[in-house]
């Protein structure tokens, strides 16, 4: 039987809206899954085990107000390998410079030459390589370098992280991130003015402190962590002493206790600052990929490190880009078994 040209269309149309639905079923809540951990694991801020993942579909399309490539299927987690320009307004005190200065950061896991060019980070490690960052932001790098270098000895003999500087990396001025129409950082829009506040006061890019606030609660100033840990920056009881009319989550007081914590674990990481990021997260020197995810088949598969981490909060979050949304970052992303077996 031949079939009519509007038959044909509206059948086509039929296939594009099931698609559709498929891909957004997909989805489950944000990819913020990290879990408690225990006080030898984490010198810091630990997590709750209230933490929500999201599914990455197998396909995906990003909408975005930068400029949008082609795709293919990433062989290794099946997200679609999607590419995103890096936005224009990039923080670096660097970044119009040709070449840069040599530093010894004694102390630092093998550290040398930093140099920041066009907006990219660029650090020669002697352990770890090159970072390999690239100004189109895929699941796996982006202007901050690789996943498996930020990761870099995770699965073999253990993490060595690279020593990176806040000075040295690449970012969204937040002010300015606030007021891209897709900016992922709506839900923090009341809370600016405090994370400019503060983190201005400790020397750190106000987008790095929104960052952890997005990655650890959705900036949700009510949030309440499995262990306890309270608001927008999940910090923990022992660190409410103070709090006003004694409620942890008021947004001023856990803003500035969160962001004080953190530049005080920074200093006394030598200013390691993905030591420091990773140790928000529970990850410690050493850490495997069997440590991480040794919690995966146990009773608290959420108590998992989060392996994609690092990538989701430095070529995300501080680029203004949703590390869960259409364009998924990570390679790991070993906390989708919590979801798929029921947490």
């Amino acid at each position: 039987m031949k079939l009519s040209a509007p038959f044909l269309v509206l059948l086509a149309a039929l296939g594009v809206a099931e698609a559709s639905s498929h891909v957004n079923n997909a989805r489950m809540a944000r990819h913020h899954g990290l879990a408690a951990r225990s006080a030898h694991d984490s010198p810091v801020i630990r997590r709750g085990s209230n933490g929500r993942c999201k599914v990455h579909p197998t396909t995906s399309t990003l909408v975005s107000s930068s400029t949008h490539h082609t795709t293919s299927t990433h062989p290794s987690t099946h997200a679609a390998e999607t590419t995103h320009t890096a936005p224009a307004a990039l923080n670096n005190k660097d970044n119009n410079k040709s070449s840069g200065s040599s530093s010894s950061n004694s102390g630092s896991s093998g550290g040398k030459s930093v140099i920041t060019n066009n907006g990219l980070i660029k650090i020669t490690s002697s352990s770890c390589g090159s970072p390999g960052a690239s100004k189109d932001i895929t699941a796996t790098a982006g202007p901050n370098g690789k996943i498996d270098w930020m990761n870099c000895g995770i699965e073999n003999g253990g993490w060595n992280p690279p020593f990176v500087k806040v000075s040295d990396i690449v970012t969204v001025d937040l002010q300015d991130a606030i007021k891209d129409p897709n900016t992922p950082f709506k839900a923090c829009s009341d809370y600016i003015d405090l994370f400019v506040k503060y983190a201005n006061q400790h020397g750190v890019p106000p987008i790095l402190i929104a960052s952890i606030a997005m990655q650890e609660s959705s900036c949700n100033r009510n949030e309440v962590g499995g262990a306890g840990e309270q608001g927008l920056m999940q910090i923990t009881q022992d660190k409410c002493h103070g709090a006003p009319g004694g409620d942890c989550k008021d947004p001023d007081f856990n803003i500035r206790t969160g962001t004080a914590f953190f530049a005080d674990t920074l200093n006394s990481n030598g200013g390691s600052l993905l030591l420091t990021l990773g140790n928000y997260n529970g990850w410690r020197k050493g850490m495997t990929y069997e440590d991480a995810t040794a919690a995966a088949h146990g009773k608290c598969c959420l108590c998992q490190n989060n392996l994609d981490y690092l990538q989701q909060t430095l070529n995300g979050w501080a680029m203004n880009i949703d590390p869960t949304g259409s364009l998924q970052l990570g390679k790991f992303f070993n906390l989708n078994i919590c979801h798929n077996r029921g947490g």
